[in-house]
């Protein structure tokens, strides 16, 4: 019999073992060595592979939480990198969702939470509402 091959999850302590000629039930074996007593289950450290707000939005969030951030502060609240930052506010100054304004050495921000979402299938919402969902507050948004 030939070792087990390892299987997407490699370095997660995932194993897959080969189908056997004469195998019938058509299922591998799945050997999950996760902590001391091979759970089943998907390692919690593994994180998530793609969330429902996408890097904009959490931008946004970030934005009229801390009106007053430096990029460097809103991007590791977002988890992106300072110049994926400074990309983020620039989509959402040219769309008009953020206003930047200089105040001394450092950038101030506004959100605009009037306006609504892009897409034409929530464009009947305003951004204020996903903002109130994540408790940001009104003082907050506008500067």
């Amino acid at each position: 019999m030939a070792p087990p091959a390892r299987a997407a999850g490699a370095g997660r302590g995932v194993t897959v073992t080969p189908r056997m000629a004469g195998d019938t039930t058509g299922e591998a074996t799945r050997d999950m060595a996760v902590g001391s007593g091979g759970d089943s289950r998907v390692a919690a450290s593994a994180g998530p592979t793609w969330t429902f707000l996408t890097h904009h939005a959490q931008m946004l969030l970030a934005v009229a939480r801390e009106p007053d951030a430096r990029v460097r502060d809103l991007a590791d609240r977002v988890g992106v990198s300072p110049r994926a930052a400074v990309s983020l506010l620039g989509d959402l100054v040219a769309a008009g969702y953020v206003e930047r304004s200089r105040s001394g050495r450092r950038n101030s921000y506004a959100v605009h939470a009037e306006l609504p979402f892009r897409h034409p299938a929530h464009a009947d919402h305003a951004i204020g509402e996903l903002m109130a969902i994540f408790e940001v507050k009104e003082s907050a948004r506008r500067a």
